[in-house]
């Protein structure tokens, strides 16, 4: 039998920061994450935002080295519902699912307002990532796309080709860059990214590029809330998602709040 995931952390998260899943989450709402990244590139400092779920929680949890991945973002914002029903159970709760396929939306009408260009690394094919900027421009009247990408898979087990799509991002000049190639692939091209051109915010997104272009449709509000969005997309694409929602994340969500709500009722116990 698999033992549950511990709940109680070994020492105090970092300040700002609630520790759930395996990882350290900013206690954020989506309206301060936009201020945080105005601020910032504002002022010219670059930044990076990881946005974790249960599938990327699982793949932590069991990787020190993608913790630390993670731990050392600018910023970490549930994109999970389990995380945020984990941190009220524990007490430390968080203020809102904040996701990539939202922030898409919401930080290109940011840089639509401020003149800031924008960069889409991702979305699986040509047709999606540049249908995506179409539809992103159609939305965020002035936004500047300086530049759409869809490597193809398995492009960073080639030589070069790392190089040759950090070439066409540094090349662009962006202030802000959507990278949704998956977990970890995304956010350790961002790392490398960050070297080349520090002064840009970068977004692991997932599959918000998708979201974005309409190729991949998203849940119903009421379903999202609910925290049933991967119900939906299960539905939508059982073949690619059955083994990874149903196999590997069900049971670790399962775990994760059985784990966080046993020690609500410990601490209720004996406090």
């Amino acid at each position: 039998m698999t033992a549950p995931i511990t709940a109680a952390p070994p020492s105090p998260a970092t300040p700002g920061r609630v520790r759930v899943g395996g990882v350290e989450v900013d206690a954020v709402r989506e309206e301060e994450v936009l201020q945080r990244v105005g601020t910032a590139l504002g002022a010219g400092r670059g930044g990076r935002i990881v946005t974790p779920n249960v599938d990327i929680c699982r793949a932590a949890a069991a990787n020190p080295a993608l913790r630390a991945l993670i731990r050392s973002a600018d910023l970490v914002v549930a994109d999970g519902m389990p995380l945020v029903w984990a941190a009220r159970l524990l007490g430390t709760p968080l203020p809102e699912r904040v996701t990539g396929a939202d922030l898409i939306w919401s930080l290109s009408g940011l840089a639509a307002e401020r003149g800031w260009p924008v960069y889409l690394l991702g979305g699986g094919s040509p047709g999606v990532v540049h249908r995506a900027a179409d539809r992103l421009a159609d939305a965020c009247p002035g936004l500047r796309v300086s530049g759409a990408h869809a490597p193809p898979y398995g492009f960073d087990g080639t030589p070069g080709g790392v190089a040759r799509v950090m070439g066409k991002v540094v090349a662009a000049a962006p202030r802000l860059v959507f990278v949704g190639l998956g977990f970890p692939r995304q956010d350790l091209l961002i790392t490398e990214l960050r070297r080349e051109l520090p002064e840009a915010w970068y977004v692991g997104c997932g599959a918000a590029i998708a979201f974005a272009a309409g190729t991949v449709a998203r849940a119903p509000g009421w379903l999202r809330q609910a925290g049933l969005e991967w119900a939906y997309r299960l539905v939508s694409e059982p073949g690619r998602l059955a083994r990874r929602y149903l196999v590997d994340d069900l049971p670790f969500a399962a775990r994760l709040l059985g784990g966080c709500l046993a020690k609500r009722l410990s601490h209720r116990l004996t406090g």
